[in-house]
This record gives structure tokens, sequence and C-alpha cells, in this order.
């Protein structure tokens, strides 16, 4: 069986659950907490894990983060300023966002604008840190090319022995968080038949407007 024909008969039924719109809370961030909670809870991999796209000359680009905060209805991750995405982000602050759990057949997405965090939430989520990811950040250029991983390390191993005996790490310039304010999200709850549940909400005069699309 080749590759074509083995994804042509992938299938599987989606039935772990429904989503009425009725039931979904009148502010997504809320919503959002509830199938966050729930995620965790059912101990699904990484449930905080997106995948944060931008744009680069009008080419989309995407990777997965990790979702360390929200904050006054804002979604907060912390990352390398001077990396791809922070280079991005400074020419466009339009993003999007998706969760995806698969065991629950959940998925949500999210669109809105991103900015930089204020400097405590920065200071705070890098001491929090292990030592050797603060060192990992203070060390590693981001999104630059490097010769081989033995000079990647070498990085490493410098920083190291820069700031051994230095109990208080300093956070790096280059390094913080971002914090994205959401003007968009979409519940979207796998449905057998791919008749899928798909609950939207949509910030309008400074209120969320909450309506079904169809699948």
């Amino acid at each position: 069986m080749d590759i074509n024909q083995t994804l042509e008969n992938l299938r599987v039924s989606y039935q772990a659950s429904k989503l009425d719109i009725e039931d979904c809370d009148k502010d997504p961030v809320v919503q959002f907490d509830q199938w966050l909670e729930h995620a965790i809870e059912t101990k699904c991999d990484e449930p905080n894990a997106f995948v944060l796209s931008t744009a680069k000359n009008n080419q989309p680009r995407a990777r997965v983060v990790l979702l360390k905060g929200i904050h006054e209805n804002q979604f907060f991750f912390y990352t390398n300023y001077k990396s791809s995405k922070g280079a991005e982000i400074e020419l466009n602050d339009k993003v999007a966002v998706t969760f995806l759990w698969l065991p629950l057949q959940r998925q949500i997405r999210i669109e809105g604008t991103i900015s930089k965090a204020p400097e405590h939430l920065s200071d705070e989520y890098f001491h929090k840190r292990p030592r050797g990811s603060q060192i990992g950040a203070i060390a590693s250029p981001q999104s630059s090319k490097v010769r081989n991983r033995a000079a990647l390390e070498k990085m490493f191993h410098d920083a190291e022995i820069k700031f051994n005996g230095v109990e208080v790490l300093p956070r790096p310039a280059h390094w913080g968080g971002y914090g994205i304010s959401p003007t968009y999200f979409e519940f979207w709850q796998g449905r057998n038949n791919r008749m899928h549940d798909r609950i939207c909400y949509e910030m309008k005069n400074s209120q969320w407007e909450k309506f079904r699309l169809a699948p």
C-alpha cells in the first residue's frame, strides 16, 4: 500500500462529545479556561502547546510554542525577541493561534494582535525557569545559523562558565514575553459524519458576538 492510499484510508470517528452554543460561556476566555483545564485534567500531552502563525512578506509562517500565562485576557508565551518570529511580529502584529487536543477531539483557533509583555512579567517568569533553561536563553542566538552542534554546545558551556557562582542570573534584554490580545475565537468539537460543532466569538464594538458556523 503506498502512502497516498494509506492517507486516503485514514479515518477517525469523532464521537467524544458535543458543543451547543447555549452551553458556551458568554466570555470566550472563560470558555477557553474550561477547555484547557479539561485538557490538563485528562492528561493530554503538552496541553499548553499551540501553533503560533505569523507572516513575513505575505508568507505565512508557523511553529509550536507554549502558553505560559493568561493575564487580563491576554495569552502569554516567552521567546527570544531576535528570533524569526520576533522579527515577523515586529513588522506585523496580527497573529493566529491554534490549540489541538486530539484525545478530546477538540481544537481552538484564536486570532488577535500581539505585543511585548511588561518587563516585570518577563523577569518573573525568567527567574522561575530551571537554571539550564535560563543559561540556554542567554547563550543561544535563536534562529541564527550555526556551524554545528558542537558550536552550539560551546555557546552554552561558555555561558555556564561566565555565570558560574552567580546565583540570580540576569534576564537578557533579547528574551521575554509576548501577550496576544484575542479578537476572534473558534471552538471546534469533532462530531460524527464530519458534522462538527464550531462555536465562534468575534469582538464587535467592544462586545463579544457568539455564533455557530457550518462544518
